[in-house]
């Protein structure tokens, strides 16, 4: 069972020394029906994420079209389009511990920029290898960073004089998001 809401509470069972976590449920019914299916089980996977709304496949779609366009404007790759588009306006890849993935390598710049796996950018020098920030990929943003991805891919290819939705047919598909 998969439910939004929100935390309102926790208390230690002093007999057992359990934490008890109380939730606010949003999804009544879902939780009314499948209550009686789960309080059956010994054990559950627990699992509380902050929730974030999806992205809609209609902006990644709209952002690999811009990408097309403005990698024929610049004469490059639709690859090297995009690893650059990611890294001016995408998120970086974080580690576990919060901190930025960096990758070090002794492959050249040229080369990186065409892989399809793998967006980063140079951020330093050392002998024969060069430190790569790491971005994730666009398919992992949520509604608010796909947003700003979508809107300075948009003010890039106008800059470029490439035709792009108008404000309201992209604040028609921000709306759909629910942004």
């Amino acid at each position: 069972m998969e439910v939004t809401g929100k935390v309102v509470g926790a208390a230690v069972d002093f007999d057992t020394g359990h934490i008890r976590v109380t939730f606010d449920i949003n999804e009544t019914d879902k939780v009314k029906t499948e209550y009686d299916k789960i309080k059956q089980y010994d054990k559950l996977k627990i699992k509380a994420v902050r929730y974030t709304r999806k992205r809609s496949l209609d902006a990644n779609a709209y952002f690999h079209v811009l990408v097309g366009k403005i990698a024929e404007a610049l004469t490059m790759s639709k690859a090297k389009a995009k690893n650059i588009l990611i890294c001016k306006y995408g998120q970086p890849q974080l580690l576990p511990d919060g901190a930025l993935m960096i990758y070090k390598t002794n492959a050249p710049e040229e080369f990186m920029y065409e892989l399809e796996t793998l967006h980063c950018i140079p951020i330093r020098y050392e002998d024969d290898a060069t430190f790569y920030k790491v971005y994730r990929g666009s398919h992992t943003y949520d509604t608010e960073e796909m947003s700003h991805l979508i809107d300075g891919t948009v003010a890039d290819a106008k800059e470029l004089g490439i035709e792009t939705m108008t404000p309201a047919e992209l604040l028609e598909m921000k709306e759909r998001w629910g942004v």
